[in-house]
């Protein structure tokens, strides 16, 4: 059975990542609660930063361990460790390196954004960024959608990323380079965060990922106009934005929403996406516009931009030895209007 002992001596050695120093050495373990019946362990653990990718490597790490040790559930809360211990063991950071974010980076940012959910926003979002990789383009993939995180699910992602230094590596599928909450929470849990969590969490996915030379970095946006969206348009200033819609008048009208909003802030426009636009008979070859008509053009005519692309009702063709659920293969249907839209964008933006 686990104990309290257990639990400080499979964590004891662990280091905490700003600090260099032992979880042991710095006192911070602290809060340990087992729950016998449920074989459950809770525990807090101090840090120096809290909300940051770091963090979530080291939420990993503490899991697997506690677990090792005879736990079959775990429960972390992270807090940051009192000022005298920080100014104990803290040195002078180094001028921090912005990277993609620096003035002189070259790489283009493209957030894909919706009013709402359930309109395949991250769909498109997966496919696009496939799109451009097949074109030539060094392509990155944020999944931004903190809360509604399914980028991976859908490009067939089994890996996680891996800690080299301290840069967080990447996965890399269909040659887009990937980040995503997904890969830092267990076993599909839920997300509590507050909103400057979250900002914390989208500056260390631009900062703290080792992204490379890119082209085109994609954010997957969560649907609306909430804290990750804002903050995305406060340290993106440049960036560009397609914005998503199905037809239905009500999808359109609450992506005007997003819309609106990408104007206000001065971020560019590059296009809107109707998705689910029809579906169409393999057997009759008859449309039915099962969602209504127009919604994508009156968005389009309403920002001022144009309709990049509409894609039909239709599902990829799946391959159970390489399974990635969501992207279509580039001679499907859909996938050689993706192809279209990723030329459209290569040449407008």
């Amino acid at each position: 059975m686990i104990t309290e002992q257990k639990v400080i001596e499979a964590l004891g050695d662990l280091k905490e990542p700003f600090l260099h120093k032992t979880l042991g050495e710095l006192n911070a373990i602290t809060e340990i609660k087992i729950k016998e019946e449920k074989n459950h362990v809770s525990v807090k653990v101090l840090v120096a930063k809290t909300g940051t990718a770091e963090q979530l490597q080291l939420q990993t790490e503490v899991v697997n361990r506690i677990k090792s040790a005879g736990a079959d559930s775990v429960g972390i809360r992270f807090s940051e460790l009192p000022e005298e211990v920080l100014s104990q063991y803290r040195q002078a950071a180094p001028e921090e390196d912005k990277g993609l974010l620096s003035p002189n980076s070259k790489t283009k940012f493209i957030a894909i954004a919706s009013g709402k959910g359930g309109v395949g926003k991250s769909t498109v979002s997966v496919n696009l960024a496939v799109s451009l990789a097949r074109q030539g383009k060094k392509v990155g993939l944020i999944d931004a959608d903190i809360y509604g995180f399914s980028v991976p699910d859908m490009m067939g992602i089994t890996k996680r990323p891996v800690v080299r230094g301290e840069r967080i590596i990447p996965v890399e599928r269909f040659d887009v380079k990937v980040i995503s909450m997904g890969f830092f929470v267990e076993d599909n849990a839920p997300i509590i965060w507050r909103g400057p969590m979250l900002g914390k969490m989208l500056n260390s996915f631009f900062n703290e990922v080792e992204w490379g030379d890119l082209d085109y970095l994609l954010l997957d946006l969560p649907p609306g106009t909430g804290d990750v969206a804002l903050d995305v348009h406060t340290m993106l200033p440049s960036c560009k934005e397609i914005i998503v819609t199905t037809p239905h008048p009500t999808a359109a009208f609450v992506a005007a929403r997003a819309g609106a909003m990408a104007l206000r802030t001065e971020h560019e426009i590059v296009g809107v996406i109707e998705n689910m636009a029809f579906f169409e008979s393999k057997v009759t070859g008859e449309k039915e516009y099962v969602f209504g008509r127009g919604g994508g053009e009156k968005l389009a005519d309403e920002l001022r931009t144009e309709v990049l692309g509409q894609l039909p009702l239709q599902q990829p063709d799946w391959n159970d030895d390489d399974f990635a659920p969501s992207i279509y293969d580039a001679d499907h249907r859909l996938g050689k209007i993706y192809t279209d839209i990723a030329k459209k964008v290569i040449e407008t933006v």
